[in-house]
């Protein structure tokens, strides 16, 4: 089949043959990319990146769970749909190993990758090499209302137990004027409510797998994670929590109807918005809970990052792209448009060194703070065989981490019970591990 590049560069020398100039020479290049806020704006800004190359852009812009299926289909079959891929430091290293992805070298003069926060860097390398550049990274933090906690006569501890959390949601619950103490996440898949649950499971000693890769959800931590977050949710938190993921609890939070959101870090330049936030000047940040006692914290680390699919036929003009989408650069153009306090943050050491930003973000220390605690290598208290902090990094887990998100979601939609809902947990994550081979 005739691919789009091969009938673009036939227009071009057809064009050149004619003497026409040669912006002929042009590319388009198509982009697969999440729905967040941060996206959208890269969307809007790329137009300048268009009019300075002369290149252009068909845009893909999906829901989370819908783009992970599609950029993951794509890129195991070599389906050639995109050139380049928004994802996320699960899939990075498992890919860069597979050599579905092309490395991030031979970047322009000035990219600076050096510059790139070690802990981020880090996740997305494989044997030195950096197989997809940050666009933005996160942990995840308490985002709260001061004013609720004022009324409730409370103040929010800058490191609180989920004790401390309990006790703020229950405060700040008015359900008649529809104000809910915790918004968190109850939308079913990995990257989704499994990956909420998962870091906070952390924080009360769990893990998912022993070292023998048994699963451990018959485990007494886990059976507290989950009920606690149940009892949140189910006494505290706003109806139909089970369709709710990023996005949707954004919405909440912006409206004024969530007292408490523990959610990724990222989302504190929106909830700061005066433009998009009810609540822009009531906004206050605290470190994700632990319990008393354990010493990890509910918090993860992620980057949502541009990949480019081996086997692209536009692999240069796509590496210019995610060299202008990641660069210094681009901070400072969202900067000039939008303000530094909607930059995307948590990729470089030079922004949390930048005083301008630091002025206009009050959530840009907590932030930093939060992605240097979470530790990968070692995300339990307890010994585990694998690496990540709110998910498994191994290719079994999206499968087995959407399958466990839909138990769990189906529990806080009260269709099964917390015992029935980690029973069927360990039944499916037992099998499939048994079927994968495991323990290799």
């Amino acid at each position: 089949m005739t691919s789009k590049r091969t009938l673009l560069g036939s227009a071009a020398c057809l064009g050149l043959a004619a003497g026409l100039s040669t912006a002929a020479l042009a590319e388009q290049i198509t982009v697969a990319t999440v729905n967040n806020g941060d996206m959208i704006r890269m969307q809007e800004l790329s137009s300048q990146w268009e009019e300075e190359t002369g290149n252009t852009i068909e845009w893909v812009v999906l829901e989370e769970n819908t783009l992970r299926q599609r950029v993951t289909q794509d890129v195991a079959t070599k389906g050639g749909q995109f050139d380049v891929m928004t994802i996320g430091t699960y899939e990075v290293p498992i890919w860069g190993k597979q050599g579905w992805l092309v490395p991030i070298e031979g970047m322009p003069d000035g990219y600076d990758a050096e510059d790139i926060l070690p802990s981020i860097a880090e996740g997305l390398t494989v044997d030195g090499t950096l197989y997809a550049a940050p666009f933005y990274g996160e942990s995840s933090m308490i985002m709260y209302r001061k004013d609720l906690m004022e009324e409730a006569g409370m103040e929010m501890p800058e490191k609180p137990t989920w004790a401390d959390v309990t006790k703020a949601a229950e405060a700040m619950t008015d359900a008649e004027n529809g104000i809910y103490g915790i918004c968190l996440r109850g939308k079913p898949g990995w990257g989704e409510n499994t990956a909420f649950l998962t870091a906070m499971s952390n924080s009360f000693g769990a893990r998912w797998f022993d070292m023998e890769w048994t699963p451990q959800f018959d485990s007494p931590e886990w059976q507290e994670t989950f009920t606690t977050y149940l009892d949140l949710m189910n006494n505290y938190g706003p109806p139909g929590a089970a369709a709710n993921g990023f996005n949707e609890n954004l919405s909440l939070f912006q409206q004024g109807k969530c007292g408490m959101w523990i959610d990724a870090t990222v989302a504190a330049s929106f909830v700061t918005n005066p433009d998009d936030s009810q609540v822009a000047d009531s906004v206050g940040f605290a470190l994700a809970p632990n319990k008393e006692g354990v010493e990890k914290r509910a918090n993860w680390l992620w980057a949502w990052s541009l990949g480019i699919p081996a086997g692209t036929d536009a692999e240069d003009v796509a590496k210019e792209f995610v060299a202008w989408a990641t660069s210094k650069d681009y901070t400072a153009l969202v900067a000039e448009k939008e303000g530094w306090a909607n930059v995307p943050p948590g990729t470089r050491t030079s922004l949390y060194e930048n005083q301008e930003y630091k002025d206009a973000a009050p959530f840009a220390e907590m932030t930093l703070q939060s992605i240097e605690l979470a530790d990968p290598k070692n995300p339990s208290v307890q010994e585990v065989p694998y690496t990540g902090v709110q998910f498994v990094a191994i290719p079994e887990f999206q499968g087995i981490g959407t399958a466990v998100g839909q138990a769990f979601s189906a529990a806080l939609a009260g269709q099964t019970s917390a015992e029935e809902a980690l029973a069927q947990a360990q039944s499916l994550t037992q099998r499939e591990m048994e079927r994968a081979g495991y323990p290799k």
